[in-house]
């Protein structure tokens, strides 16, 4: 039986037995196309996503090459005219073609997905979680495409982590839990959700001190890391115990998906790649209150394509439209939403101007600034007013939900096509301000310093150095501290006025 295994190390199975996929480039092609999950992947994509910004002048055959040689591997007894039957012609491109059970990462989204009674719900995560075997497609944390899929399997890992104690919990197995969800909060402290557990677990058990303690350390670090109180979530957990009103879960009761998302700090979730938004954010759908998303272009087909685009994904609403600056700044007014899709370029007044002007509000949204050219001079002033990433609005679907979910859970996503290209023109423009040589800095930082500047988000940095998220977030404001800056964006700049990171320049991590 022919098998693919993406979480942990890439590969190929016959039997049991290891393909050759050849070199990394070549592994590369099959490994985008699993992301798809079955969908087509146009010949195109495949080429701008394999040499992002610098495909060769013979990326075409060079493709082709790699998809011929891939396909005697994965099916050496097919006969030279016959039709492949696994990675198959799709046009405009290729497809691979896999039950769900031959896969690792389609079966452990299943998996993660699946409902049922406590006792079901728990069987599943136990086997989810059995599947995991390291960082996913970590070999090509390089590639946008693979970090932003890294990084939702990663989301998806945590959940089941939760679902498992949630069905623990109602299974009456909290003694053996309190370890492991002690442990999980501890890695993961913005979570809301291993905290609620946590907490209840230690409830359950008669510790109400503890599960009391367990709140207030919460408290504590969502006040020194993000200046915020408990969730509203978490606040009625604390004043329930604090007055007894809880009663430890009773054995066969529901099993739940997380009652509130971790909101407050998990990064980026950044959306999934390729057609395969839709079956990952099911999994995490029911956590949270969606995402409330204004979007500002001029232009109408823009609009009704990130509408329906938002409309197809759950945990995503747009609360309204506009078609120029002013527009926006009386729909953020009027509606409050989290995240607002601004165009660069509008009529009456433009996205800059806009984006100012709401940023400068008490308590104001995420802004993402949206381009057609990657080359736009107000791209550099918009880092420099406080947005949170930039798009190209040629990106796909799944590039987009990424930089929302990014943005809304303080991260950002600055498309590294555009800050290649947006950066050359302005690297020689030396701001006074800015810190010339960035002394004082250590190695590890001057390592994440360069990786926010080419425009990665704090998990996929911890999945190329193999840092935890939060060492991560610990770094970045200590590089904020020191060089004396405010957000993520003023760094991206000091990185490349100084001189340190240069436009065109290939990252020491590079996988390929």
């Amino acid at each position: 039986m022919l098998t693919f295994t993406a979480l942990g190390p890439f590969q190929a199975w016959a039997d049991g037995a290891p393909l050759d996929l050849g070199g990394q480039r070549q592994r590369a092609v099959l490994a985008r196309l699993l992301v798809a999950g079955g969908r087509a992947v146009p010949v195109n994509t495949l080429i701008d996503e394999l040499w992002p910004g610098a495909p060769p002048a013979q990326a075409l055959s060079t493709i082709q090459g790699y998809v011929s040689r891939l396909r005697r591997a994965l099916e050496p007894d097919r006969a030279p005219r016959e039709e492949a039957r696994v990675l198959v012609s799709a046009p405009p491109g290729y497809a691979l073609r896999a039950a769900t059970e031959q896969v690792d990462a389609w079966r452990f989204e299943a998996l993660v997905k699946s409902e049922g009674d406590p006792g079901r719900v728990w069987a599943a995560m136990d086997t989810a979680l059995e599947l995991w075997r390291g960082p996913a497609l970590a070999e090509f944390g390089e590639l946008s495409w693979a970090a932003t899929e890294a990084g939702r399997l990663e989301e998806l890992r945590l959940i089941a982590v939760e679902r498992r104690a949630g069905a623990g919990l109602a299974l009456g197995r909290a003694t053996s839990l309190v370890a492991d969800l002690e442990a999980h909060a501890s890695a993961y402290p913005l979570r809301e959700e291993a905290w609620r557990l946590l907490a209840t677990a230690l409830y359950g058990l008669g510790r109400q001190g503890d599960a009391l303690a367990a709140l207030r350390r919460a408290r504590s670090v969502w006040r020194d890391e993000l200046g915020l109180d408990l969730s509203a979530g978490l606040q009625r957990l604390e004043a329930d115990m604090l007055f007894q009103r809880l009663e430890p879960p009773a054995p066969g009761g529901p099993p739940h998906l997380p009652a509130e998302a971790p909101t407050a700090g998990s990064a980026a979730a950044a959306g999934p790649a390729a057609g395969s938004a839709a079956a990952g954010s099911a999994a995490v759908s029911d956590a949270a209150p969606p995402l409330r998303v204004v979007v500002a272009d001029d232009q109408a087909l823009v609009r009704a394509g990130v509408r329906a685009m938002l409309e197809a994904e759950p945990g995503v609403t747009m609360v309204g439209e506009a078609t120029n600056g002013e527009e926006a700044i009386a729909l953020v007014a009027e509606t409050g939403p989290d995240v607002v899709l601004l165009d660069i370029q509008m009529p009456h007044l433009d996205g800059l101007a806009a984006a100012r002007r709401i940023l400068s509000e008490t308590r104001p949204p995420k802004v993402i600034m949206m381009t057609t050219f990657g080359s736009d001079e107000n791209l550099y002033a918009a880092l420099r007013a406080g947005v949170s990433g930039f798009i190209l609005k040629t990106s796909a679907p799944e590039q987009f939900l990424a930089a929302i979910r990014a943005a809304s859970a303080g991260d950002a996503l600055i498309d590294p096509t555009i800050t290649t290209r947006l950066i050359a023109g302005f690297a020689g423009r030396v701001d006074p301000a800015s810190p010339p040589a960035l002394a004082g800095l250590a190695d590890s930082q001057l390592d994440v310093l360069k990786l926010v500047a080419r425009g990665l988000t704090n998990r996929q940095i911890g999945q190329t150095l193999s840092l935890s998220e939060e060492e991560v977030a610990l770094m970045v404001k200590s590089l904020l501290e020191h060089l004396g800056l405010f957000d993520r964006a003023q760094l991206v700049m000091a990185a490349y006025e100084s001189g340190f990171v240069t436009p065109g320049e290939k990252s020491s991590f590079s996988s390929l």
